[in-house]
């Protein structure tokens, strides 16, 4: 019996890889197809073949070469950057909170970084982007710090203290961020268009500065996966395996800023992925945390791709924000989700 017992589990879990591994390379498949939609479908429509040749023969003088190599190709890749970072807290938070519907903006991410955004605004006068983008991932660190520093006041912070920490200072920065933009609309004009979720006009200039926060938010998120796979059952049990709890909730919120801080900088806040996407992946890989990060890296970047090329078709040749269509998609798909039982157990 004592032989017997470790092997049969094991037998059970070889057929287990061959099958995560399998749908993570057909979605890595459809991840370079959206790309490619993305880059040719816009106010102005580019062959795919136009599309291959920009990056085969390129020719600044070609417009179609121009807008593809310049405008289209850095936009999906800010999708893309903050796809994946948004998905990946996500299946951080639900984790450490071991709350199913928690998401990003529960440690005030959002709200942190869009009351930072407001004050900038209101009285430094930061008009461009890439002011926004600084403000915004640094009012993410610091409340997501104040929300740890509060959440572990008088003892050592747990799930439960981390959330309600994180909801209420975001309540009160979210109701001072909207009073500031009701006074001054027209100070908060370039603002409102960050604070509804958007990759438009996103380019490298903007993404490259915040791309090595993302990368290092990642890193630690592979690295804390394997001890949230101990914590999921159990503080006593995983500190019983030599899990340093502690630890690897610091390390989780370090991630989450990170990841989260830096998307919400880049595009503003986009609702529904870093909720919606952990879910899906859960659904298909089960609680291994870490094929829930991989397929997170490869299924974010698919939604927001994705929203941000339905954006662009629906109103041409306006187009909407991105977090407004994950919204439309998100909503229903969640509720859907939510009602099967492996999708929404943690």
């Amino acid at each position: 019996m004592v032989t017997v017992a470790p092997e049969a589990p094991r037998r059970a879990a070889i057929p287990m890889f061959p099958r995560r591994a399998g749908v993570l390379a057909v979605l890595t498949v459809v991840l370079g197809c959206a790309v490619l939609v993305s880059i040719a479908v816009g106010s102005k429509q580019i062959p795919l073949a136009t599309v291959i040749e920009a990056f085969t023969a390129y020719d600044a003088a070609i417009d179609e070469h121009f807008i593809v190599r310049e405008m289209r190709l850095p936009r999906a890749a800010a999708a893309a950057a903050v796809g994946a970072a948004l998905a990946v807290a996500g299946a951080l938070i639900q984790a450490l909170t071991r709350n199913p519907l928690a998401d990003p903006g529960i440690l005030g991410v959002s709200s942190g970084a869009a009351f930072f955004v407001a004050v900038g605004v209101a009285v430094f006068g930061v008009a461009s982007i890439r002011g926004h983008v600084w403000l915004a991932f640094a009012g993410a660190l610091i409340v997501t710090v104040a929300v740890y520093l509060i959440g572990s006041a008088g003892g050592q912070a747990d799930p439960v203290r981390l959330t309600l920490a994180g909801v209420a200072l975001g309540a009160v920065l979210a109701g001072i961020t909207t009073g500031m933009v009701l006074l001054d609309p027209e100070a908060f004009d370039q603002m409102r268009n960050w604070n509804a979720g958007t990759v438009a006009g996103r380019g490298l200039d903007v993404l490259l500065p915040v791309l090595p926060f993302l990368a290092a938010g990642l890193v630690v998120a592979v690295v804390v996966a394997g001890p949230l796979n101990a914590i999921a059952l159990g503080d006593d049990l995983a500190a019983s395996l030599g899990t340093r709890i502690g630890l690897v909730r610091v390390g989780v919120i370090v991630a989450v800023t990170l990841l989260a801080g830096g998307a919400t900088a880049v595009a503003g806040p986009i609702l529904f992925v870093g909720l919606m996407i952990p879910h899906i992946a859960r659904w298909i890989t089960g609680p291994e945390q870490r094929w829930i990060i991989a397929y997170c890296v490869v299924m974010g970047p698919i939604l927001v791709i994705v929203a941000d090329t339905l954006g662009r078709v629906v109103m041409r040749p306006g187009e909407l924000p991105v977090g407004i269509v994950t919204a439309f998609v998100g909503a229903p798909l969640l509720i859907a989700l939510a009602r099967r039982r492996k999708a929404s157990g943690l």
